[in-house]
């Protein structure tokens, strides 16, 4: 009996729990509100969003893309700082669905991976992120619109400084904005970028400049350098000097390029600067526009000797000057002498001219390559001396007859050569033969009167200084008629050039020393 009852209580408690069981397993479960709200400890890009319906959750999330689109973007471009937001360049977000698969997290799926989801929640590893797109075209043109940073390159330029010797200025390259490497460079940057302020370099084509500063900045050196004294010149004269000094000052020659004085001093007239001084024409001195320019070239000649430039082209003068020693000068004269160099070194040189208290010096930089121990040293060597005898006459149709006056004082002729000495520590290793140069020896010069009303007296005064006779021409002025026929052609070399009207009227003739 108490068996039975046994059973029956045993068997009633199993119907029970397979009744409840039966329920638990086929009841279909009302909703809460949990299930359609986001599960503690979900984040995406840093936002908790723990408990948010699915729209308060993408409202936070939009609201997150928004501020990121303010991130800075800043751009360099050379020396130019540009600064952008991400929202130019059409950032935008492509994944605001991604809320609706984090509802489930933690709520579905089987007991493993809800409890791995629910683990993740409880630790705060639950992190998701948002993906963006950038708008390429927008990229491209705001990059475009930096190209206004541009730079064009600058030439170099030489320029003398305070202290006497030449620096560089300019001589820098230009950019060039590389637009479409650039808007890649700036859409990678974007596309790849993990957090805080964006920094794009963009890419840019080097313009360098033909004149480097690398180049010029070897032009330190003093390689030559020459003066020469014309403060006993006449007023006109030191104006030509000066100004062919200041057509010269600042030029700038190429490795391998010729140097032409008469290029750059040329033409000799008042528009170029210059004023009528004294200058040879043949074996005479005459006034004309540029009178002293050789002194210029002379002085640039010996700067350029002691810098070892290949002289190409230089000629004496026809009669010794007095401010260089015999073969140290070199004349010029607009097509037909000129003294030419080509600078041979490995760099540019530069020719600095100037003119103080009446001295003219030319200097002459570059980058010097010659061994320190060397030097040189230039000998003017005078092989043959010409003294010099008579006289010449010229007519002056400006003055009357009666006036004869001496022009020009006699000028002793030399033969000559000049010689270069190479010295190796102090000790003479070589000579070597520069130029030989030949100075014609000039009597003295007088200029005789023409100007008359009697063409006959006229007519035998130029044919009495044809011929060089001054017997004849004293002989018309004193008697103011053409002498007998015999006495023409008698030329007087020797005789009274000191004295050329001694024993005739003196106040018939007007000398001028």
């Amino acid at each position: 009996m108490k068996r039975k009852n046994i059973l029956r209580l045993l068997l009633g408690t199993a119907a029970l729990t397979v009744t409840l069981c039966s329920t638990a397993y086929c009841a279909r479960p009302v909703a809460s509100s949990s299930d359609t709200t986001l599960a503690n400890g979900v984040f995406v890009e840093g936002v908790d969003l723990s408990g948010m319906t699915p729209d308060q959750a993408r409202e936070a999330l939009k609201a997150k893309a928004d501020s990121l689109a303010s991130t800075p973007v800043n751009l360099t471009f050379g020396d130019n700082l540009i600064s952008s937001s991400l929202a130019d360049f059409g950032y935008t977000c492509t994944n605001l669905d991604i809320v609706d698969s984090l509802v489930p997290i933690g709520k579905s799926g089987n007991i493993v991976e809800r409890y791995k989801e629910q683990k993740d929640l409880e630790n705060n590893t639950a992190q998701y992120s948002l993906d963006f797109t950038v708008d390429y075209s927008k990229v491209r043109s705001f990059v475009e619109n930096c190209s206004t940073y541009n730079t064009d390159p600058v030439e170099g330029e030489l320029l003398i400084g305070d202290d006497g010797y030449p620096y560089v200025q300019g001589g820098t390259s230009g950019r060039t904005l590389n637009t479409e490497a650039s808007a890649e460079a700036v859409k990678n940057a974007i596309e790849s970028w993990t957090g805080g302020d964006i920094a794009v370099n963009l890419v840019y084509d080097e313009v360098k400049p033909e004149v480097t500063y690398e180049t010029l900045s070897l032009v330190k050196d003093v390689l030559g350098t020459a003066t020469t004294d014309y403060s006993a010149s006449s007023g006109n004269r030191a104006v030509n000097v000066e100004n062919g000094c200041s057509l010269i000052n600042g030029t700038m020659l190429w490795p391998g390029d010729e140097f032409s004085v008469t290029d750059k001093v040329t033409p000799f007239s008042a528009e170029n600067g210059y004023m009528p001084a004294p200058t040879y024409e043949e074996n005479r001195t005459v006034d004309s526009y540029g009178g002293g320019i050789c002194q210029v070239s002379t002085t640039l000649y010996n700067a350029a000797l002691k810098a070892e430039m290949d002289i190409t082209a230089r000629s004496n003068h026809t009669m010794m000057v007095n401010y260089v020693e015999p073969s140290k000068d070199a004349a010029i004269a607009e097509g037909v002498m000129d003294m030419r160099f080509v600078n041979n070194t490995d760099a540019p040189i530069y020719i600095q001219g100037g003119c103080y208290g009446g001295q003219i010096t030319f200097v002459i930089y570059g980058h010097e390559t010659r061994p320190s121990n060397r030097t040189i040293e230039f000998e003017s060597r005078i092989l043959a001396t010409m003294e010099p005898s008579g006289y010449s006459l010229y007519p002056d149709a400006t003055q009357a007859v009666g006036y004869i006056a001496q022009t020009q004082s006699p000028h002793t002729g030399y033969q000559a050569q000049l010689w270069k000495h190479i010295y190796t520590d102090g000790v003479e290793t070589d000579e070597v033969l520069v130029n030989e140069s030949y100075y014609q020896s000039v009597g003295t010069i007088y200029s005789v009167g023409v100007m008359t009303g009697n063409a006959s007296v006229q007519q035998a005064l130029y044919g009495a200084i044809g011929s060089n006779n001054l017997d004849a021409v004293q002989q018309i002025i004193k008697t103011g008629t053409a002498p007998a026929a015999q006495n023409q052609g008698q030329t007087n070399t020797a005789g009274d050039v000191d004295d050329p009207v001694q024993g005739q009227d003196q106040n018939a003739v007007t000398i001028v020393n």
